[in-house]
Protein backbone atom coordinates (compact mmCIF):
# COMPACT_ATOMS: atom_id res chain seq x y z
CA UNK A 1 0.00 0.00 0.00
CA UNK A 2 1.16 3.50 -0.86
CA UNK A 3 -0.39 6.96 -0.85
CA UNK A 4 -0.23 8.32 -4.39
CA UNK A 5 -1.69 11.77 -3.80
CA UNK A 6 -3.46 13.88 -1.19
CA UNK A 7 -5.54 17.07 -1.24
CA UNK A 8 -6.42 19.28 1.74
CA UNK A 9 -9.36 21.70 1.61
CA UNK A 10 -9.66 24.45 4.25
CA UNK A 11 -7.50 22.55 6.71
CA UNK A 12 -5.13 24.30 9.12
CA UNK A 13 -3.15 26.93 7.20
CA UNK A 14 -4.24 25.59 3.84
CA UNK A 15 -7.09 26.86 1.71
CA UNK A 16 -6.20 24.24 -0.90
CA UNK A 17 -3.09 22.06 -0.95
CA UNK A 18 -2.44 19.01 -3.11
CA UNK A 19 0.61 17.01 -4.10
CA UNK A 20 1.72 13.54 -5.20
CA UNK A 21 3.93 11.47 -2.93
CA UNK A 22 6.89 9.28 -3.86
CA UNK A 23 7.22 7.08 -5.75
CA UNK A 24 6.40 9.13 -8.85
CA UNK A 25 7.49 8.89 -12.48
CA UNK A 26 10.44 11.17 -11.68
CA UNK A 27 11.25 9.79 -8.21
CA UNK A 28 11.43 6.02 -7.85
CA UNK A 29 12.16 5.88 -4.12
CA UNK A 30 9.47 5.50 -1.47
CA UNK A 31 10.51 8.64 0.44
CA UNK A 32 8.89 12.09 0.52
CA UNK A 33 10.42 14.80 2.74
CA UNK A 34 8.71 18.04 3.80
CA UNK A 35 10.88 21.00 4.85
CA UNK A 36 9.82 24.44 6.07
CA UNK A 37 9.89 26.82 9.00
CA UNK A 38 8.16 26.09 12.30
CA UNK A 39 4.47 26.75 11.88
CA UNK A 40 4.55 26.18 8.11
CA UNK A 41 2.17 23.23 8.42
CA UNK A 42 4.40 20.18 7.99
CA UNK A 43 2.95 18.41 11.00
CA UNK A 44 -0.57 19.32 9.89
CA UNK A 45 -0.02 17.41 6.64
CA UNK A 46 1.20 14.30 8.47
CA UNK A 47 -1.71 14.44 10.92
CA UNK A 48 -4.17 14.83 8.04
CA UNK A 49 -2.75 11.74 6.32
CA UNK A 50 -2.88 9.79 9.59
CA UNK A 51 -6.48 10.90 10.20
CA UNK A 52 -7.57 9.79 6.74
CA UNK A 53 -5.79 6.42 6.97
CA UNK A 54 -7.33 5.76 10.38
CA UNK A 55 -10.65 5.10 8.63
CA UNK A 56 -9.13 2.29 6.58
CA UNK A 57 -7.60 0.80 9.74
CA UNK A 58 -10.87 1.09 11.68
CA UNK A 59 -12.86 -0.61 8.92
CA UNK A 60 -10.28 -3.32 8.55
CA UNK A 61 -10.79 -4.10 12.22
CA UNK A 62 -14.59 -3.86 11.99
CA UNK A 63 -16.95 -3.40 9.04
CA UNK A 64 -18.67 -0.40 10.66
CA UNK A 65 -15.58 0.97 12.41
CA UNK A 66 -14.99 4.71 12.68
CA UNK A 67 -11.59 6.32 12.41
CA UNK A 68 -10.47 9.63 13.86
CA UNK A 69 -12.53 12.72 13.01
CA UNK A 70 -11.10 16.00 11.74
CA UNK A 71 -11.01 18.32 14.79
CA UNK A 72 -13.25 21.36 14.31
CA UNK A 73 -10.49 23.69 15.53
CA UNK A 74 -8.27 22.89 12.50
CA UNK A 75 -10.84 24.13 9.97
CA UNK A 76 -9.39 27.06 8.01
CA UNK A 77 -10.31 30.44 9.47
CA UNK A 78 -13.59 31.65 7.97
CA UNK A 79 -14.43 28.35 6.23
CA UNK A 80 -17.52 26.35 7.11
CA UNK A 81 -15.98 22.91 6.48
CA UNK A 82 -12.73 21.09 5.79
CA UNK A 83 -11.91 17.97 3.78
CA UNK A 84 -9.05 15.50 3.30
CA UNK A 85 -8.91 13.64 -0.03
CA UNK A 86 -6.52 10.72 -0.37
CA UNK A 87 -5.66 8.39 -3.26
CA UNK A 88 -4.11 5.03 -2.30
CA UNK A 89 -2.51 2.42 -4.55
CA UNK A 90 -2.84 -1.18 -3.36
CA UNK A 91 -2.42 -3.96 -5.89
CA UNK A 92 -3.39 -6.69 -3.43
CA UNK A 93 -6.93 -5.34 -3.33
CA UNK A 94 -7.44 -6.67 -6.88
CA UNK A 95 -5.34 -9.81 -6.55
CA UNK A 96 -8.32 -12.07 -7.24
CA UNK A 97 -9.23 -10.17 -10.42
CA UNK A 98 -6.97 -11.18 -13.34
CA UNK A 99 -8.74 -8.66 -15.60
CA UNK A 100 -7.94 -5.69 -13.37
CA UNK A 101 -6.49 -2.56 -14.97
CA UNK A 102 -4.05 -0.23 -13.24
CA UNK A 103 -6.84 2.18 -12.30
CA UNK A 104 -8.54 -0.66 -10.42
CA UNK A 105 -5.67 -0.61 -7.93
CA UNK A 106 -6.51 2.96 -6.86
CA UNK A 107 -8.75 3.67 -3.89
CA UNK A 108 -9.88 7.21 -3.17
CA UNK A 109 -11.84 8.50 -0.22
CA UNK A 110 -12.79 11.84 1.30
CA UNK A 111 -13.17 12.73 4.98
CA UNK A 112 -14.88 15.99 5.95
CA UNK A 113 -15.77 18.08 8.99
CA UNK A 114 -18.33 20.92 9.20
CA UNK A 115 -18.47 23.57 11.89
CA UNK A 116 -21.42 23.32 14.22
CA UNK A 117 -24.30 25.43 13.00
CA UNK A 118 -22.83 25.74 9.49
CA UNK A 119 -23.74 24.21 6.17
CA UNK A 120 -20.76 22.26 4.82
CA UNK A 121 -19.45 22.55 1.29
CA UNK A 122 -17.85 19.09 1.38
CA UNK A 123 -19.23 15.56 1.84
CA UNK A 124 -17.47 12.48 3.13
CA UNK A 125 -17.10 9.56 0.71
CA UNK A 126 -15.55 6.57 2.44
CA UNK A 127 -16.73 3.74 0.21
CA UNK A 128 -13.26 2.97 -1.12
CA UNK A 129 -11.78 2.85 2.38
CA UNK A 130 -14.47 0.30 3.23
CA UNK A 131 -13.92 -1.60 -0.03
CA UNK A 132 -10.19 -1.94 0.49
CA UNK A 133 -10.63 -2.88 4.16
CA UNK A 134 -13.24 -5.46 3.13
CA UNK A 135 -10.70 -7.11 0.84
CA UNK A 136 -8.27 -7.57 3.71
CA UNK A 137 -10.97 -8.83 6.09
CA UNK A 138 -12.03 -11.39 3.48
CA UNK A 139 -8.43 -12.43 2.90
CA UNK A 140 -7.89 -12.88 6.64
CA UNK A 141 -11.06 -14.99 6.86
CA UNK A 142 -9.67 -17.33 4.20
CA UNK A 143 -6.07 -17.30 5.41
CA UNK A 144 -5.11 -16.05 8.86
CA UNK A 145 -1.49 -15.65 7.66
CA UNK A 146 -2.42 -12.95 5.14
CA UNK A 147 -0.04 -9.99 5.24
CA UNK A 148 -1.43 -6.62 6.30
CA UNK A 149 -0.04 -3.15 5.44
CA UNK A 150 1.59 -1.23 8.26
CA UNK A 151 0.02 2.18 8.94
CA UNK A 152 1.92 4.22 11.54
CA UNK A 153 2.44 7.84 12.57
CA UNK A 154 5.34 8.88 14.79
CA UNK A 155 4.88 12.45 16.13
CA UNK A 156 7.55 14.59 17.77
CA UNK A 157 6.51 13.33 21.22
CA UNK A 158 7.29 9.74 20.22
CA UNK A 159 10.09 8.63 22.54
CA UNK A 160 8.97 7.63 26.02
CA UNK A 161 10.85 4.55 27.23
CA UNK A 162 8.37 3.37 29.82
CA UNK A 163 9.37 -0.10 31.07
CA UNK A 164 6.67 -1.54 33.35
CA UNK A 165 7.97 -3.45 36.35
CA UNK A 166 4.52 -4.96 36.77
CA UNK A 167 2.04 -5.53 33.97
CA UNK A 168 -1.38 -4.70 35.39
CA UNK A 169 -3.30 -5.14 32.15
CA UNK A 170 -2.21 -7.86 29.77
CA UNK A 171 -2.56 -7.21 26.05
CA UNK A 172 -2.95 -9.58 23.14
CA UNK A 173 -0.41 -9.62 20.33
CA UNK A 174 -2.40 -10.98 17.45
CA UNK A 175 -1.96 -9.85 13.87
CA UNK A 176 -4.49 -7.00 13.98
CA UNK A 177 -2.97 -5.79 17.24
CA UNK A 178 -0.13 -4.44 15.12
CA UNK A 179 -2.41 -1.42 14.57
CA UNK A 180 -2.84 -0.70 18.31
CA UNK A 181 -1.89 2.93 19.00
CA UNK A 182 -0.12 3.08 15.63
CA UNK A 183 -1.72 6.40 14.65
CA UNK A 184 -2.26 8.17 17.94
CA UNK A 185 0.69 7.52 20.22
CA UNK A 186 3.89 7.03 18.28
CA UNK A 187 6.29 4.55 19.86
CA UNK A 188 4.27 2.44 22.30
CA UNK A 189 7.36 1.30 24.18
CA UNK A 190 5.41 0.01 27.17
CA UNK A 191 3.60 -2.42 24.93
CA UNK A 192 6.83 -3.08 23.00
CA UNK A 193 8.51 -4.18 26.22
CA UNK A 194 5.55 -6.36 27.19
CA UNK A 195 5.52 -7.98 23.72
CA UNK A 196 9.29 -8.49 23.69
CA UNK A 197 9.34 -10.10 27.15
CA UNK A 198 6.49 -12.45 26.31
CA UNK A 199 8.10 -13.66 23.09
CA UNK A 200 11.54 -13.92 24.64
CA UNK A 201 10.18 -16.08 27.45
CA UNK A 202 8.72 -18.43 24.84
CA UNK A 203 11.96 -18.35 22.87
CA UNK A 204 14.03 -19.25 25.93
CA UNK A 205 11.70 -22.12 26.83
CA UNK A 206 12.40 -23.74 23.47
CA UNK A 207 16.15 -23.13 23.41
CA UNK A 208 19.03 -21.63 25.34
CA UNK A 209 19.14 -18.02 26.47
CA UNK A 210 22.03 -15.78 25.45
CA UNK A 211 23.12 -15.38 29.07
CA UNK A 212 23.22 -19.16 29.51
CA UNK A 213 25.23 -19.52 26.29
CA UNK A 214 27.78 -17.03 27.60
CA UNK A 215 28.12 -18.99 30.86
CA UNK A 216 28.52 -22.26 28.96
CA UNK A 217 31.23 -20.66 26.81
CA UNK A 218 33.22 -19.84 29.93
CA UNK A 219 32.79 -23.40 31.22
CA UNK A 220 33.60 -25.18 27.95
CA UNK A 221 36.77 -23.39 27.01
CA UNK A 222 38.24 -23.04 23.55
CA UNK A 223 39.16 -26.75 23.24
CA UNK A 224 35.50 -27.76 23.01
CA UNK A 225 34.63 -25.92 19.80
CA UNK A 226 32.49 -28.71 18.37
CA UNK A 227 30.18 -28.70 21.40
CA UNK A 228 29.99 -24.92 21.28
CA UNK A 229 29.03 -24.96 17.59
CA UNK A 230 26.19 -27.37 18.32
CA UNK A 231 24.93 -25.13 21.09
CA UNK A 232 25.01 -22.13 18.74
CA UNK A 233 23.07 -24.09 16.12
CA UNK A 234 20.46 -25.01 18.73
CA UNK A 235 20.18 -21.36 19.71
CA UNK A 236 19.72 -20.28 16.07
CA UNK A 237 17.05 -22.89 15.39
CA UNK A 238 15.00 -21.84 18.40
CA UNK A 239 15.09 -18.11 17.74
CA UNK A 240 11.73 -16.39 17.58
CA UNK A 241 11.18 -15.10 14.05
CA UNK A 242 9.51 -11.87 15.17
CA UNK A 243 12.22 -11.09 17.73
CA UNK A 244 14.84 -11.87 15.10
CA UNK A 245 13.23 -9.25 12.83
CA UNK A 246 13.46 -6.62 15.57
CA UNK A 247 17.03 -7.51 16.49
CA UNK A 248 18.07 -7.51 12.84
CA UNK A 249 16.45 -4.11 12.19
CA UNK A 250 18.22 -2.52 15.16
CA UNK A 251 21.59 -4.10 14.25
CA UNK A 252 21.26 -2.92 10.62
CA UNK A 253 20.18 0.55 11.66
CA UNK A 254 22.62 1.05 14.52
CA UNK A 255 26.03 -0.53 13.75
CA UNK A 256 27.71 -1.74 16.92
CA UNK A 257 24.42 -2.46 18.70
CA UNK A 258 23.22 -6.05 19.18
CA UNK A 259 21.59 -8.58 21.45
CA UNK A 260 18.57 -6.62 22.68
CA UNK A 261 17.10 -8.61 25.58
CA UNK A 262 15.15 -8.48 28.84
CA UNK A 263 17.06 -9.02 32.05
CA UNK A 264 15.60 -9.65 35.49
CA UNK A 265 18.55 -8.94 37.78
CA UNK A 266 19.21 -6.83 39.73
CA UNK A 267 15.76 -5.65 38.65
CA UNK A 268 13.60 -6.01 35.56
CA UNK A 269 15.08 -4.01 32.67
CA UNK A 270 15.92 -4.16 28.98
CA UNK A 271 19.58 -4.27 27.96
CA UNK A 272 21.52 -4.06 24.73
CA UNK A 273 25.16 -4.58 23.79
CA UNK A 274 26.99 -1.56 22.40
CA UNK A 275 30.47 -2.22 20.97
CA UNK A 276 30.71 -5.35 23.11
CA UNK A 277 29.64 -3.68 26.37
CA UNK A 278 26.20 -4.24 27.94
CA UNK A 279 24.01 -1.25 28.79
CA UNK A 280 20.59 -0.74 30.29
CA UNK A 281 18.68 0.91 27.41
CA UNK A 282 17.84 3.78 29.77
CA UNK A 283 21.58 4.57 29.90
CA UNK A 284 21.74 5.25 26.16
CA UNK A 285 21.83 8.78 24.79
CA UNK A 286 18.56 10.41 23.76
CA UNK A 287 19.45 9.95 20.09
CA UNK A 288 20.27 6.27 20.58
CA UNK A 289 17.05 5.67 22.52
CA UNK A 290 15.09 7.57 19.90
CA UNK A 291 16.41 5.44 17.05
CA UNK A 292 16.17 2.15 18.91
CA UNK A 293 12.58 2.78 19.95
CA UNK A 294 11.49 3.97 16.49
CA UNK A 295 13.15 1.17 14.54
CA UNK A 296 12.10 -1.46 17.07
CA UNK A 297 8.49 -0.34 16.95
CA UNK A 298 8.32 -0.38 13.13
CA UNK A 299 9.98 -3.81 13.03
CA UNK A 300 7.70 -5.22 15.75
CA UNK A 301 4.55 -4.11 13.94
CA UNK A 302 5.80 -5.47 10.60
CA UNK A 303 6.64 -8.79 12.27
CA UNK A 304 3.18 -9.07 13.83
CA UNK A 305 1.38 -8.13 10.60
CA UNK A 306 3.35 -10.35 8.22
CA UNK A 307 3.32 -13.82 9.83
CA UNK A 308 3.91 -15.68 6.56
CA UNK A 309 6.92 -13.70 5.32
CA UNK A 310 10.33 -15.28 5.84
CA UNK A 311 11.61 -11.77 6.43
CA UNK A 312 8.88 -9.60 8.01
CA UNK A 313 11.01 -6.49 7.36
CA UNK A 314 10.01 -6.92 3.71
CA UNK A 315 6.41 -6.03 4.62
CA UNK A 316 4.84 -2.91 3.13
CA UNK A 317 2.84 0.03 4.43
CA UNK A 318 2.87 3.77 5.12
CA UNK A 319 5.07 5.30 7.84
CA UNK A 320 4.78 8.98 8.79
CA UNK A 321 7.61 10.45 10.92
CA UNK A 322 7.63 14.02 12.18
CA UNK A 323 11.08 15.63 12.63
CA UNK A 324 12.97 12.49 11.67
CA UNK A 325 16.25 14.22 12.60
CA UNK A 326 15.21 14.81 16.22
CA UNK A 327 18.00 14.07 18.75
CA UNK A 328 20.28 12.66 16.04
CA UNK A 329 23.98 13.39 15.63
CA UNK A 330 24.76 14.97 12.21
CA UNK A 331 26.40 11.74 11.02
CA UNK A 332 23.14 9.86 11.70
CA UNK A 333 21.11 12.63 10.08
CA UNK A 334 23.10 12.09 6.89
CA UNK A 335 22.28 8.39 6.73
CA UNK A 336 18.79 8.23 8.24
CA UNK A 337 16.91 7.93 4.93
CA UNK A 338 19.31 5.36 3.51
CA UNK A 339 19.02 3.27 6.66
CA UNK A 340 15.22 3.49 6.68
CA UNK A 341 14.93 2.36 3.07
CA UNK A 342 17.55 -0.39 3.42
CA UNK A 343 15.97 -1.78 6.58
CA UNK A 344 12.33 -1.44 5.49
CA UNK A 345 12.57 -1.51 1.66
CA UNK A 346 8.87 -1.82 0.89
CA UNK A 347 7.50 0.83 3.24
CA UNK A 348 6.53 4.29 2.02
CA UNK A 349 7.94 7.07 4.21
CA UNK A 350 6.63 10.62 4.54
CA UNK A 351 9.05 12.61 6.70
CA UNK A 352 9.52 16.14 7.97
CA UNK A 353 12.88 17.64 8.89
CA UNK A 354 14.71 20.83 9.80
CA UNK A 355 18.11 19.38 8.88
CA UNK A 356 19.88 20.13 5.57
CA UNK A 357 21.88 16.92 6.04
CA UNK A 358 18.79 14.73 5.73
CA UNK A 359 18.03 15.82 2.17
CA UNK A 360 21.58 16.32 0.86
CA UNK A 361 22.80 12.75 1.18
CA UNK A 362 20.11 10.87 -0.77
CA UNK A 363 20.04 10.79 -4.55
CA UNK A 364 16.41 9.81 -5.20
CA UNK A 365 14.10 11.55 -2.72
CA UNK A 366 11.01 13.69 -3.35
CA UNK A 367 11.42 16.94 -1.40
CA UNK A 368 8.82 19.69 -0.93
CA UNK A 369 9.42 23.08 0.65
CA UNK A 370 6.41 24.44 2.50
CA UNK A 371 5.98 28.21 2.70
CA UNK A 372 2.94 30.52 2.99
CA UNK A 373 0.53 27.62 2.60
CA UNK A 374 2.08 26.35 -0.64
CA UNK A 375 4.28 23.37 -1.52
CA UNK A 376 7.22 23.89 -3.87
CA UNK A 377 9.09 20.99 -5.44
CA UNK A 378 12.77 21.17 -4.47
CA UNK A 379 15.39 20.03 -7.03
CA UNK A 380 17.66 17.21 -5.92
CA UNK A 381 20.12 18.36 -3.25
CA UNK A 382 22.24 15.22 -3.53
CA UNK A 383 25.90 16.09 -3.03
CA UNK A 384 25.24 19.67 -1.96
CA UNK A 385 27.02 20.95 1.14
CA UNK A 386 24.91 21.80 4.16
CA UNK A 387 25.49 25.55 3.77
CA UNK A 388 24.10 25.53 0.23
CA UNK A 389 20.99 23.67 1.35
CA UNK A 390 20.49 26.09 4.25
CA UNK A 391 20.69 29.08 1.91
CA UNK A 392 18.90 27.77 -1.16
CA UNK A 393 16.22 25.50 0.30
CA UNK A 394 15.68 26.53 3.90
CA UNK A 395 16.28 30.27 3.40
CA UNK A 396 18.53 30.38 6.45
CA UNK A 397 21.86 32.13 7.05
CA UNK A 398 24.79 29.76 7.33
CA UNK A 399 25.98 31.74 10.35
CA UNK A 400 24.69 34.33 12.81
CA UNK A 401 23.09 37.13 10.75
CA UNK A 402 24.79 39.95 12.68
CA UNK A 403 28.23 38.34 12.35
CA UNK A 404 27.58 37.66 8.66
CA UNK A 405 26.80 41.37 8.12
CA UNK A 406 29.96 42.48 9.92
CA UNK A 407 32.09 40.06 7.89
CA UNK A 408 30.56 41.36 4.66
CA UNK A 409 31.14 44.95 5.78
CA UNK A 410 34.76 44.06 6.61
CA UNK A 411 35.36 42.68 3.12
CA UNK A 412 33.70 45.74 1.56
CA UNK A 413 35.97 48.09 3.57
CA UNK A 414 39.05 46.16 2.45
CA UNK A 415 37.94 46.06 -1.18
CA UNK A 416 37.20 49.81 -1.16
CA UNK A 417 40.57 50.54 0.53
CA UNK A 418 38.91 51.98 3.64
CA UNK A 419 41.66 50.35 5.62
CA UNK A 420 41.32 52.22 8.92
CA UNK A 421 37.64 51.25 9.11
CA UNK A 422 38.59 47.69 8.17
CA UNK A 423 41.17 47.51 11.00
CA UNK A 424 38.66 48.81 13.51
CA UNK A 425 36.02 46.27 12.45
CA UNK A 426 38.62 43.49 12.37
CA UNK A 427 39.58 44.28 15.95
CA UNK A 428 35.93 44.22 17.01
CA UNK A 429 35.33 40.85 15.32
CA UNK A 430 38.55 39.50 16.85
CA UNK A 431 37.04 40.08 20.31
CA UNK A 432 33.84 38.23 19.36
CA UNK A 433 35.10 35.30 17.31
CA UNK A 434 37.57 32.50 18.07
CA UNK A 435 41.17 33.05 16.98
CA UNK A 436 40.99 30.22 14.44
CA UNK A 437 37.87 31.52 12.69
CA UNK A 438 38.57 30.82 9.01
CA UNK A 439 36.70 33.81 7.52
CA UNK A 440 38.43 36.14 9.95
CA UNK A 441 41.83 34.67 9.03
CA UNK A 442 41.09 35.21 5.33
CA UNK A 443 40.09 38.82 5.98
CA UNK A 444 43.32 39.44 7.94
CA UNK A 445 45.37 38.08 5.05
CA UNK A 446 43.48 40.17 2.49
CA UNK A 447 43.88 43.29 4.62
CA UNK A 448 47.62 42.72 4.97
CA UNK A 449 47.96 42.40 1.17
CA UNK A 450 46.13 45.70 0.69
CA UNK A 451 48.38 47.38 3.27
CA UNK A 452 51.55 46.10 1.56
CA UNK A 453 50.35 47.35 -1.82
CA UNK A 454 49.57 50.72 -0.27
CA UNK A 455 53.11 50.94 1.13
CA UNK A 456 54.59 50.21 -2.30
CA UNK A 457 52.43 52.87 -3.91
Amino acid sequence: MKIKQFRLHNLGRFKLLEAPLAPTQQTTSNVTVLVGNNGAGKTSILRALATSLSWFVARLRSEKGNGSPIPEEVIFHGASSAAIDIAVFDERGQSANPEANEEDFFYQWTLTKTRKGNKGEHTSHLNDASRLADYYRSALSNNDKTSLPLIAFYPVERVVLDIPLKIKERHTFLQLDGYDNSLNQGVDFRRFFEWFREREDTENESGISQDMLNKLLEMLGSEKNSVWEKLLALKASSRDRQLTAVRTAIANFMPGFSNLRVRRKPRLHMSIDKDGETFNVLQLSQGEKSLMALVGDIARRLAMMNPSLNNPLQGDGVVLIDEVDMHLHPSWQRSIIERLTNTFPNCQFVLTTHSPLVISDCKDVLVYSLNSGELTLVPSQYGQDANSVLLNVMDTHIRNAEIAKKLNDLLDHIQDRRLSEARELLTELGRELPANHIELAKAKLLLRKKELRGEKD
